[in-house]
């Protein structure tokens, strides 16, 4: 069973590894990081982290089969196909919706592909998002 996650994993916090290991409870978890540009785009800022360096954190990860970057041009779908899921796991607060998403697969002939998306948060640490360790760090200066 091969579980795909994405995202940006700017800076990696006990969240992502959360997410990561919730996926590997799934089966082998496959990972596209978002490139420097898509995260660009969409959130409107550089990340705080380049995105090969970005890729090699993901890749040491024990939780992680396999990682690769996301296309320029944000076609997620395309390079999410190529992996070929059977999963495809989102983190419970990434913006994209469930419908959306099986819409994308359905156009592509890809329904087979289950989508699922962790609700629960970790809580178990105060700085489990990206935002909130960068707040912490500009609030300590």
């Amino acid at each position: 069973m091969r579980v795909l996650i994405t995202g940006c994993f700017d800076i990696i916090h006990p969240g992502h590894i959360f997410l990561l290991k919730e996926g590997a409870k799934l089966g082998e978890v496959y990972v596209i990081v978002a490139r420097d540009s898509t995260i660009k785009k969409y959130k409107k800022k550089n990340p705080t982290i380049p995105e090969e360096q970005r890729l090699a954190v993901i890749q040491a990860i024990k939780y992680v089969t396999f990682a690769q970057l996301g296309n320029e041009n944000n076609n997620f779908i395309r390079k999410a196909l190529d992996l070929e899921p059977n999963i495809i796991l989102l983190g419970p607060n990434q913006r994209i919706h469930i419908d959306s998403l099986e819409q994308m697969l359905q156009k592509n002939n890809a329904s087979h592909i289950k989508v699922r998306r962790l609700e629960q948060f970790y809580t178990d640490y105060p700085l489990t998002s990206s935002s909130a360790i960068k707040k912490k760090i500009i609030d300590n200066n």
